[in-house]
């Protein structure tokens, strides 16, 4: 158990006071009102002192009490029990079983002679149940057995309200509201006297200790306990909070809240009703009197009276935490809420949050500091202050005054342990970050993120990185000093970039990808900086790197144009300007181009003309090459092959001679069937490169989306070039056969039977005959299909055109044309809807002049 000074004994009334040599009187009784204290002795004299508190400069309180006069009662008894009634003026005395009414002031018996008789004990009901502002409530046990009587107590009179019975005989009372908590003989209990419900608390021995019942609260009493406990009990008969553990011959008992004093034969002890623990011990002999009267504690002997002084709740947790004892200091604050007004209290409580979270701090107790930090509102830059250089030179903090701790700075906190400092800064890293987003960085935003980016520099840490990429308020002089100090020139450029100045964080980053300075944070930093500048809008800062990106590597470099948003391709960054600028770079100049071409789909006959000669310009010089090189012609080949064949806006006869006699013959049959000469580029691929397969592709590729009678030109073409006589006719009838056969549905049958050589079996040309008679069939019957549809369509309008004619017409001389009036003269005539006959020639009149009359609106 660790000691804590809660109080100060301090003399009030000296004996010589009192009796001066009366050696055989004692005090027996003490009442304090406010500065009104009256003392009641064996010789059945009330004294009244008047009690002067002062504070001494060294903060303790100092009493004297002025003996302001005394009255014998005319008892040869001695005074039991004091009450005072400051509403009514009176001082309640219990002396000789009986309760006097006497003037608080002159102590003289109140005119009318109204007592109470046949008392042993009383007890004030401090919450009272009647109205009436002008009377207290009494509670006496009578001297009659086993009863309980309940006054009611005004100037000069008494009024008896109720009288109970109890269980058994009382020995002590004390009363809230309707309820009376009663030490009877055996036990305990919790009396409703108004509904006569009572409630069991526990048993214990009145032969063995002295019983103690005192009212603490609302609806709740302190009892006496057995072994040595003092338990606490509401009204409903239970235990809202833990008992206290008190010796066994406690005599009196006390409340100051948030403590429980106690008396005993030897020893003051203080409790707290907080955690339960015992916090001080005075010794005190011959004590037998321990009462509170409205907060003030009295404690008396037989010959003197003296007072229990609290140190004030501020000074009591200060030494709490100047020993470490921060869960006590913690307890005792919560505890001090009720006493201490509102505003003030938050504001107290916040600051010892903060000193409790500091000391968790010092021993290294992390968890606990952060939730104290948090829960005390602590201004982070307290913290941050203890570790040196991190808050920015800019900064005007100042320490809280009084301080929060005793540490200057964290060298002194951890006496120079490298391993302690690295764990505080562990913690400091993890705190910033946590609060960085929430209320507690308000308005200290700029320091907490350059705190933050200057530890996690310092400790390599990865967090780095994401801290600069994100919204933050670095301040960029401390923490540009701070990251070169530490060779983050990395992070140093995102810090130019997070603050609007990306020249300098490009030239930084080119600086390290050039050696001229050492960062290893990306080994991809070139990669980084032309996918910057890629996504950069200052069109100046592309354009000035745009050189260097290319030098270290075209087919990167190049993605500062390819792969830029489409808006800024066709705006800031016009691909002519851009061809101008990667005329010295090949290999970036063609991936740009197919680009344009591929990519983009640009229109333009200038582009593809130039992509073609560019792949013909790489073949022709890498033909020669070997390995990797052959290679790479090879697939620079294709390309060229693929943009010839695909593209129709290339200047074919430019290319054709760049071709010719270059030995590319793939190449110039493409190029002749875009010229549509075919028999000469179907000669290239039958005769020159021998390659069957290639000629069949070509009919297919050249007749892509044309009619069927042109794609069976081209396939005529290529089986007449096979059927030519020559030397290589065995391979050529072979091909031709296998031409037929593939493509059975691409000949006209007739026109090829007469072509093919009579040596040809019929098994041989099996497929090509078995497709044409099929074909030819499907056609018939195609073409059968087509004619009863069209007859079935026919008769279907013979049909409407019957229906169409309803009813005959008879015409004769006798007639007349509904328009002129005239007679037919010959069996021809228009006839309306409406059945009105007129000559064509009026009907024909009437609708080039539509104002004519006629019989009906519609012929």
């Amino acid at each position: 158990m660790m000691s804590t000074k809660a109080f100060t004994l301090v003399s009030a009334v000296e004996w010589e006071l009192l009796a001066g040599d009366k050696e055989r009187v004692h005090i027996e009784c003490v009442e304090c009102c406010g500065k009104n204290l009256y003392v009641g002795t064996s010789d059945c004299i009330v004294y009244h002192f008047l009690l002067e508190e002062r504070v001494l400069p060294t903060g303790t309180a100092t009493f004297s009490a002025t003996k302001q006069l005394h009255r014998h009662l005319g008892f040869r008894k001695p005074v039991n029990e004091l009450r005072a009634a400051s509403a009514l003026n009176r001082l309640l005395v219990l002396c000789d079983n009986s309760i006097t009414l006497v003037n608080m002031m002159s102590l003289e018996p109140v005119p009318s002679g109204a007592r109470i008789k046949g008392a042993t004990a009383l007890a004030l009901n401090e919450n009272p149940v009647n109205g009436d502002p002008f009377c207290v409530e009494v509670c006496i046990i009578s001297v009659k057995r086993r009863t309980i009587q309940l006054f009611l107590v005004y100037e000069d009179r008494v009024q008896i309200v109720r009288e109970v019975s109890t269980p058994e005989q009382p020995l002590a009372v004390a009363v809230d509201g309707h309820f009376l908590c009663l030490a009877l003989t055996t036990q305990y209990i919790i009396l409703n006297y108004s509904t006569g419900f009572s409630q069991d608390l526990f048993p214990y021995c009145s032969e063995e200790k002295r019983p103690i019942v005192k009212r603490i609260g609302r609806q709740e009493f302190l009892l006496a306990g057995p072994g040595g406990l003092g338990m606490f009990a509401t009204v409903a008969g239970i235990s809202q909070r833990a008992p206290v553990r008190w010796s066994e011959n406690v005599i009196g008992a006390a409340i100051c809240f948030p403590y429980v004093i106690a008396l005993d034969d030897e020893f003051i002890t203080v409790h707290s009703m907080l955690d339960q623990q015992q916090k001080q011990t005075l010794p005190f002999k011959e004590g037998h009197i321990l009462q509170d009267f409205e907060g003030r504690v009295i404690v008396a002997t037989s010959k003197g009276v003296y007072i229990l002084v609290p140190l004030p709740l501020e000074k009591q947790i200060q030494d709490l935490l100047a020993s470490h004892r921060v869960e006590e200091a913690l307890v005792l604050a919560k505890g001090a809420r009720r006493n201490i007004p509102k505003e003030k209290f938050q504001v107290m409580y916040r600051r010892i949050l903060q000193q409790a979270g500091f000391i968790q701090f010092a021993q290294l107790q992390f968890l606990e500091a952060k939730e104290l930090f948090r829960s005390g509102q602590l201004d982070v830059r307290e913290l941050i202050s203890l570790y040196p250089f991190l808050l920015p030179t800019s900064s005007s903090f100042t320490r809280s005054h009084p301080p929060l701790h005793e540490y200057a700075d964290l060298h002194q906190l951890t006496q120079g342990d490298q391993e302690k400092m690295a764990k505080c800064k562990r913690f400091l890293m993890s705190y910033l970050n946590e609060v960085r987003s929430t209320e507690v960085a308000n308005g200290y935003k700029e320091d907490i993120d350059t705190a933050l980016l200057k530890l996690y520099a310092e400790a390599d840490h990865d967090s780095l990185l994401d801290l600069l990429v994100t919204e933050n308020s670095c301040l960029l002089t401390d923490s540009a000093a701070w990251l070169e100090k530490h060779n983050k020139y990395f992070a140093l450029g995102l810090l130019y970039h997070y603050n609007n100045q990306d020249a300098a964080a490009v030239q930084l980053w080119v600086n390290i990808v050039n050696g001229d300075i050492h960062d290893s944070t990306r080994s991809d930093l070139y990669e980084y900086v032309v996918d910057f500048l890629t996504y950069s809008l200052d069109q100046e800062l592309v354009w000035k790197y745009a050189d260097w990106v290319l030098q270290k590597s075209e087919e990167v470099g190049v993605q500062v144009f390819t792969k830029r948003p489409l808006d800024e391709q066709q705006n800031s960054f016009n691909p002519d300007r851009v061809l101008t600028c990667l005329k010295k770079y090949p290999t970036a100049l063609a991936r740009y181009l197919e680009h344009l071409v591929i990519d983009r789909r640009l229109q333009k006959e200038e582009y593809h003309t130039q992509l073609a000669l560019l792949y013909l310009d790489k073949v022709l010089q890498q033909r020669s090459g070997t390995g990797s090189e052959a290679a790479e012609a090879t697939d620079t080949q294709l390309k060229l092959q693929h943009l010839l064949q695909k593209s129709d806006l290339y200047r074919v006869h430019l290319l054709i001679d760049r071709t010719r006699g270059a030995g590319l013959p793939m190449e110039s049959a493409i190029l002749h069937g875009k010229l549509e000469e075919h028999e000469e580029a179907l000669r290239i691929l039958v005769h020159e490169l021998r390659d069957f397969a290639a000629a069949e592709d070509y009919c297919l590729w050249r007749s892509e989306g044309r009619d069927p009678p042109y794609r069976q030109r081209l396939f005529h073409t290529l089986l007449a070039m096979y059927l030519q006589p020559g030397p290589a006719a065995p391979e050529l009838a072979v091909a031709a056969t296998d031409l037929l056969n593939h493509h059975a549905a691409d000949f006209d049958a007739a026109r090829v039977l007469p072509l093919l050589p009579g040596s040809w079996s019929v098994q041989l040309l099996r497929p090509f005959l078995t497709g044409a008679v099929r074909n030819s069939v499907h056609a018939r019957r195609t073409t059968q299909v087509a004619l009863g549809l069209a007859k079935s369509e026919n008769l279907i309008y013979k049909y409407d055109k019957m229906k169409l004619k309803g009813s005959s017409v008879q015409l004769s001389d006798k007639k007349l044309c509904q328009m002129c009036q005239n007679p037919f003269c010959e069996p021809v005539f228009v006839r309306y809807p409406n059945g009105g006959l007129v000559h064509t020639h009026c009907a024909a009149s009437r609708h080039t002049n539509p104002s004519s009359p006629g019989p009906g609106a519609r012929t």
